[in-house]
């Protein structure tokens, strides 16, 4: 390794020590590169071209503030109290009547946001609130949230499949429709493991509702449900792209917000956008980083080194895929999603071209695994995000959320060496 790769690496080390921002660290990282490779006169003009021009370029990503902006709207409180309130109709009766009740609440969630983050962040004190009046265990409650908040962006919308679609070339149609089988069997996961918790523990059985207040409860939800259907229907029947199709959302969002629900006024819309902004900057700034950082990736031919590497202890298709996911799952206890999307996946890709696997296939599985991470001990952001929320101990929740991780990690393997379903809808709508 020439000096300044040795230089890079160690500045991009000492930006996870030291705890210094990822897109800054990047940034740092990518300029001490071409200071030592090249001169600051060069670093100059190829960190301005990597920077800036493939930002100009990059279409998709309109989507991703567009994501943001539904899921804030979608955020208020009476929206997702509709949400709750239709799943309790639904599944609340059943023996652990609340543990159901958040799935699915977090299901239908999930087609609106395309967020664990919001998830968790929406729906999450309402839930565990709920369980905790029907006499859940605290850290049961933020465990099921934390779990079933993972399937937001595996379900879609979902905005780490954008970023993978931007890096791999995918089609964001596809993938949506890829992530929709394991999303679900990540639903029925964990409310099998619900059922078997409620009934050894006593959890109680919900309240039983009449088929009237069924209906009127469903009336209620109709607008909120009806979004992703509006943004699916709309891209599958090819009349909006997936970045109109956020557009659209954020337009549906407020449309309901304003008129239907009645919770928005203007001072709550600016502050939706101010949220969105400040959200949209920080992810700007990674992204615009990743283009320099993967660029120097690129030229010193590290995804080649890597893919020589895993090569190197195993030809097998299904081991690589095993040594992946183990890999990534590593990855995500300590690293963010957003991070390890564009540093580690762009690494790998190549290694996945030569294998002969399919993008969409492993693109779910990668997004999969990575949510998984954000549940897992020690440094998964849902566990501390739930944790806060219900001022419940730490180690209450990561005790609990264990066994709901393994269900969740047996999913993963399930999709990994079945690719049908995920591939399943995608060839059937021919995405």
């Amino acid at each position: 390794m020439n000096i300044a790769l040795i230089i890079f690496l160690v500045a991009f080390a000492a930006t996870f020590i030291l705890r210094i921002p990822i897109g800054l660290g990047m940034i740092m990282s990518s300029i001490f590169y071409f200071v030592f490779a090249d001169g600051p006169a060069a670093m100059v003009g190829m960190m301005a071209n990597q920077f800036l021009s493939q930002m100009n370029v990059k279409f998709v990503l309109i989507a991703v503030p567009l994501f943001i902006f539904a899921a804030k709207v979608m955020n208020t409180g009476e929206i997702t109290d509709m949400i709750f309130r239709f799943a309790n109709t639904l599944v609340g009766r059943w023996k652990g009547g609340m543990g159901h009740v958040n799935v699915i609440a977090s299901l239908i969630f999930s087609g609106m946001t395309g967020s664990a983050i919001a998830d968790a962040s929406g729906l999450g004190l309402m839930e565990i609130n709920a369980m905790r009046k029907h006499g859940y265990d605290d850290g049961f409650s933020c465990a099921v949230t934390a779990s079933s908040a993972t399937i937001g962006p595996v379900f879609p919308p979902s905005i780490p499949m954008v970023f993978y679609a931007l890096l791999s070339g995918s089609s964001v149609g596809a993938l949506f429709l890829g992530g929709m089988v394991p999303g679900v069997l990540l639903a029925v996961a964990l409310m099998v493991y619900i059922a078997f918790i409620a009934k050894k523990r006593n959890y109680p059985t919900g309240e039983r509702y009449a088929f009237k207040e069924f209906m009127v409860q469903s009336f209620k939800a109709m607008p909120a449900l009806f979004t992703p259907i509006i943004l699916l229907g709309g891209i599958y029947t090819g009349v909006v792209t997936p970045t109109e199709a956020g557009a659209l959302a954020g337009a549906w969002a407020l449309l309901i917000g304003f008129l239907v629900y009645r919770v928005l006024g203007w001072k709550k819309v600016v502050d939706v956008v101010i949220d969105t902004a400040k959200s949209t900057g920080v992810v700007s700034i990674i992204v615009a980083a990743s283009f320099s950082f993967s660029y120097i990736v690129s030229i010193e031919h590290i995804p080649q080194m890597f893919s020589g590497l895993l090569l190197s202890l195993t030809e097998n298709k299904y081991v690589l895929l095993l040594i992946v996911n183990l890999l990534f799952l590593f990855l995500g206890m300590f690293i963010d999603v957003m991070t390890s999307t564009l540093v580690f996946i762009p690494m790998i890709l190549p290694l996945i071209n030569m294998l002969g696997i399919d993008l969409v296939h492993f693109g779910v599985v990668v997004v999969l695994n990575m949510m998984i991470g954000l549940s897992t001990p020690p440094l998964g952001g849902l566990l501390f995000i739930v944790s806060g929320l219900s001022k419940t101990p730490l180690h209450k929740v990561i005790k609990e959320s264990l066994p709901m991780t393994f269900a969740m990690i047996g999913v993963l393997f399930l999709i990994t060496y079945v690719p049908d379903l995920v591939l399943f809808l995608p060839r059937l709508i021919g995405q």
